[in-house]
């Protein structure tokens, strides 16, 4: 009983789901069923279900002939394996289509009938019901179109293991394997779209976009994606809207509003043709143009959207279509439709009808009546009449002569689609039929049995199928059930032959070609708004020309942005710049930023008039010194050289040349060869100069205030001692230059932080505490010598150059005391001029002091050239001692006299000639009779002493000297004594005045007696001048300024 209970209730349901009644379905029989889901209406009749009586199924409205022909595509796919003797033979396929009205309610209704019918095979209730005729299960369902309705269908047929295989939903939500466990399809998923769109807006350099999307499982996703990816391209969303078909009016109005205010020209709409249509028509009716409309595949070749009336603010459409593909005789199958032909399609009387508008009677009755009229009535006002009252078909009407979307077979996309996914359903039967015990896919390798053959069977196959097309494609399904393929980029143009539009190829999209080589556009085919050529503008803010970059407005998207110019050191080669480049390290950004230049290089060159000048100094210096050495050598016999210490002259001619040598490795582009040899060479040539000068200086001062030289001090002060310590003295500065150069060597280096434009190539010295040591040294010994010179500074000056050591010494001073902080605050090249200046002035400043004064003499004033002239200097210093010793002991003898017996007593005689302030002047000898002589005055606290002598009579008067030495041989032992006691030959005291006047009056006779005037003296000299007394005679005075001793001494300093 219970069997049979529920034999009625499935007979019921069956009854009741097959209430489309005969003509609402396409249906024929066959071996093996197979089900189809198509929206041949575009939706239904609103209707209020007031539930006070029994509900009543909706009416569809609105017919859609490419829904038809995709109907057609599968009865001439199924009819063509019907026909083929290799695929499936002995079989028979049948079908049962239904219209899915492109709402859900409707798919589900007609999803139920299908499932229903498996049921009753798996109970096998056969025969408790008595069923007068078997109809087979449905083992698979091609369809359904849109992502939603799929997404329904779905969720019912994996409950059951129903195949289901779509021709035409995209949705990347449908990929999910575990939800929808029986869904696949012949269409790529929308991710790969989403992807191509947001490549189409990047490459147009769009960036401020507005988005579109059904309120759906096709338009949610796919938006989605498209929003992901123009997050990585830095394009801008200006609003994003959702809509559908039954959108309320006060919505659908605020949508277009937004649209009509939004500063983005280019919208991106992901839906389908029915949920796009009302919004559509709201803005032609507002004439809203000037968009740019990136569609979908869902609606991009849509005969509801693709309408002449709406061209002129659709027109330049870009949208992506599928790859369209062949089916070879499909053409001529659609010819052949006709009513008659076609008792298995009950949807062709309604084709025929809104194909031709006209109308088939019921059955072979000829009345219209009522029910005509008001068919007709509901027909024109649903828009697809074009008169009150349809008349009726002839049935002679010729399907070519009008034109319709079902006979647009120029590009089968869809509709190979559904081509593809009848055959792949038969590939798979196929291997069922042909499958090998042992190497099925089920259990231990079984097989299925095609005569009994289950959907969850078909199911298995299909995820293993492999075959090739009629195109000779391999079609094969992914893991999540799809198919990868490529998409054909199309743009809307107005036919003007008959105005209608026109999809133009414009490129197409390579799914498997690697990033960034995808997209492919013809642009020179781009009609913009149905005939420009230009590209529209559709970004929030100007672009950025080259040599600027984008700017972020605070509070806006990052798309809105205001240019600004690049920093120096940075270029944007191209327009609308995300961000300036850093040129390299070695370049530069030219005025406009616009690409790097070279920096410039710049160094203390030989060629520029910085390093001319410079040079042109040093070689002067080179060429002076030289000739000074060359007189020197010319002349090296004379008395002037050889009192200058002729072999230390040489040396420091020869220091002097290194110095101004070395001031050329300055020059020039540095490297690490120069950078590593013009410090120590200039430290070393410094140091050997001044140790000359010190040497000389230092041997001179110790001549003239030792006593009498003695052999010792000849054999100690000799050259090889003088030349040891100008070695020492120099050898310190070689090792400071070696530790230097070993620790921390100086190296060629490029500034690149000192300006912005150049680069400066310097020597980096590796050490400054090195370099400080190398220079500090210097002016240690140039201290020192300083120190000796100014010492020396009243030594006979024309036979010490002290004075113009001293001047030299300052000259030094002030050149490298300046050289610091000019050194300090210079970069660049001025560093190395710099120290160029310090080394050339230094050296100008001693050769100038220490030689231009004697040259003068050798070249010019060769009459003070003579030997005359430095023993005279000489000897007048050395009477300049005595004199001020016998002048202090005779004014301590004369305070003795005057403190004992007040009387004065008379003073000794002398071959000095003086005269007090207050005597008259001796009697002078004319200048005939001294030719040769020289005339020293001396001027002490209280008189005046005025030498003269002449060497000239010396050996005249030879004999008479020699007489006069022996009547005065008491006074010269005791003047002879009394000097060697008190050091006649030191210098004199500071306290004690002394003028040397050349051209004051001599003495008639050098044996006339001064009177002199003596300051007081010491109570210890006093105490000595009394034990003995201090006569001076001109025998003993001649006979120490003949000196041998002195003199050869002299010459030789």
């Amino acid at each position: 009983m219970t069997l049979y209970s529920f034999c009625f209730l499935l007979f019921a349901f069956t009854w009741n789901t097959s209430a489309y009644g005969p003509n609402q379905r396409a249906q024929k029989k066959g071996d093996i069923i197979l089900g189809g889901l198509f929206p041949i209406h575009f939706g239904v009749a609103a209707k209020h279900q007031d539930l006070k009586s029994r509900p009543e199924s909706v009416e569809c409205i609105r017919y859609n002939f490419r829904g038809f022909r995709w109907l057609q595509a599968m009865i001439f796919a199924i009819e063509e394996i019907n026909n083929s003797p290799t695929l499936l033979p002995n079989m028979t396929l049948g079908y049962s289509i239904f219209d899915t009205c492109n709402t859900v309610s409707k798919a589900l209704e007609a999803t139920l009938s299908f499932v229903a019918q498996n049921k009753i095979d798996s109970l096998n209730l056969d025969e408790f019901c008595n069923c007068s005729e078997h109809i087979p299960s449905t083992i698979a369902v091609v369809g359904a179109t849109g992502s939603g309705i799929s997404t329904a269908v779905a969720n019912l047929l994996g409950l059951f293991y129903i195949p289901q295989v779509s021709y035409a939903s995209s949705s990347r939500l449908l990929s999910n394997r575990n939800e929808y466990k029986s869904f696949l399809r012949t269409i790529p998923n929308d991710e790969h779209q989403a992807t191509a769109m947001a490549d189409i807006v990047e490459y147009f350099r769009w960036n401020w976009v507005g988005t579109i999307a059904a309120d759906d499982n096709y338009g949610r996703p796919g938006i989605e994606k498209f929003r992901e990816e123009t997050e990585e391209r830095n394009i801008c969303i200006d609003f994003s809207e959702l809509i559908a078909q039954y959108l309320p009016e006060d919505q659908l109005q605020q949508v277009v509003k937004v649209i009509q205010n939004s500063t983005a020209k280019v919208i991106v709409v992901f839906s389908s043709a029915p949920d796009l249509e009302p919004l559509i028509k709201e803005i032609v009716t507002r004439n809203i143009t000037g968009r740019i409309w990136l569609a979908s595949e869902a609606w991009a070749s849509s005969s509801l959207i693709a309408m002449p009336e709406f061209f002129h603010v659709m027109g330049g459409t870009i949208g992506f279509a599928l790859k369209a593909g062949q089916i070879p005789g499909f053409r001529e199958f659609l010819q052949k439709v006709h009513p008659k032909k076609s008792a298995n399609n009950g949807f062709i009387k309604e084709f025929w009808e809104e194909t031709f508008n006209c109308y088939l009677p019921e059955g072979n009755k000829n009345h219209f009546g009522a029910a005509a009229f008001h068919k007709g009535h509901e027909e024109n006002a649903a828009g697809n009449g074009t008169a009150a009252f349809r008349p009726p078909c002839t049935g002679e009407e010729n399907i070519t002569s009008v034109e319709t979307p079902y006979m647009d077979y120029t590009h089968l996309r869809i509709s190979y689609n559904v081509y593809l996914a009848v055959y792949s359903i038969a590939h798979a039967l196929q291997d069922i039929y042909t499958c090998t015990p042992g190497k099925g896919l089920f259990t231990n390798g079984s097989c299925a049995d095609i005569k009994k053959v289950e959907a969850w069977q078909v199911l298995k196959h299909l995820r293993h199928l492999n075959f090739t097309n009629n195109m000779g494609e391999q079609v094969d399904f992914d893991e999540s059930g799809g198919l990868i393929g490529n998409y054909s980029i199309i743009n809307w143009h107005l036919s003007p032959e008959d105005g209608s539009i026109v999809f133009e190829e414009v490129g197409h999209y390579n799914v498997y070609a690697k990033k960034g080589e995808r997209l492919f556009i013809s642009e020179h085919k781009i009609l913009w708004s149905g005939f420009s050529k230009e590209v529209p503008f559709s970004n929030c803010s100007r672009d950025c020309q080259p040599g600027t970059r984008k700017g972020i407005i605070e509070g806006e998207p990052t798309c809105c942005f205001e240019c600004v110019e690049c920093t120096d050191g940075e270029i944007s080669d191209e327009t609308d710049a995300s961000a300036c480049e850093k040129c390299p390290e070695n370049f530069w950004s030219n005025e406009n930023h616009t690409f790097c230049t070279p920096k410039q290089i710049e160094f203390l060159s030989w060629t520029e008039p910085f390093g001319i000048a410079l040079t042109l100094f040093a070689v002067l210096g080179i060429f002076l010194t030289s000739f000074v050495l060359g007189v020197f050598t010319r002349f090296r016999n004379t008395p002037i050289v050889k009192a200058t210490n002729r072999e230390l002259s040489y040396l420091l001619l020869f220091s002097l040349l290194c110095c101004f040598s070395s001031s050329l490795f300055f020059i020039g582009e540095p490297q690490d060869w120069n950078c590593r040899l013009r410090q120590p060479a200039f430290g070393i040539s410094f140091v050997l100069c001044i140790s000359c000068i010190l040497v000389k200086t230092n041997r001179v001062l110790l001549v003239f205030e030792a006593k009498i030289p003695t052999s010792l001090h000849r054999k100690w002060w000799g050259l090889n001692l003088q030349f040891l310590l100008v070695f020492l003295c120099t050898f310190v500065q070689i090792v400071i230059c070696v530790i230097w150069l070993y620790t921390a060597p100086p190296s060629s280096f490029r500034n690149h932080e000192l300006e912005d434009e150049i680069i400066f190539i310097t020597c980096n010295e590796g050490s400054l505490m090195a370099l400080g040591f190398l220079i500090g040294y210097t002016c240690l010994l140039a201290a020192i010598c300083f120190f000796f010179a100014f010492k020396s500074r009243k030594l006979p000056e024309n036979f010490n150059e002290a004075k113009f050591i001293t001047f030299s010494m300052l000259i030094f001073f002030i050149v490298w005391i300046s050289f610091i902080p000019a050194y300090a605050s210079t970069y660049g090249k001025f560093v190395s001029a710099v120290e160029v200046i310090a080394i050339l002035a230094a050296s100008f400043g001693l050769l100038a002091c220490i030689f231009f004064n004697k040259v003068y003499i050798i070249l010019f004033k060769p009459s003070r050239n003579t030997i005359e002239e430095v023993r005279c200097s000489t000897a007048a210093h050395a009477f300049k001692v005595a004199a001020r010793a016998t002048l202090r002991r005779s004014n301590v003898s004369r305070k003795r006299s005057n403190s004992l017996g007040g009387s004065t007593g008379s003073t000794p005689s002398s071959s000095i000639s003086s005269k007090s302030n207050h005597e008259e002047p001796f009697s002078l000898a004319t200048p005939a009779e001294q030719p040769h002589g020289c005339k020293q005055k001396v001027s002490f606290g209280g008189g005046t002493v005025t030498l003269s002598l002449s060497f000239e009579e010396h050996q005249k008067n030879a004999v008479a000297g020699r007489n006069a030495k022996h009547r005065n041989s008491l006074e010269a032992q005791n003047s002879d004594d009394s000097l060697r006691r008190h050091k006649a030959l030191l210098p004199l005291r500071s306290s004690d005045p002394l003028v040397i006047e050349p051209n004051a009056q001599s003495l008639s006779s050098p044996d006339t007696n001064t009177q002199e005037s003596v300051a007081g003296e010491t109570p210890q000299e006093a105490q000595n001048l009394e034990e003995e007394p201090p006569p001076l005679s001109a025998t003993y005075l001649r006979d120490f300024v003949d000196c041998d001793s002195i003199i050869e001494n002299a010459v030789h300093s």
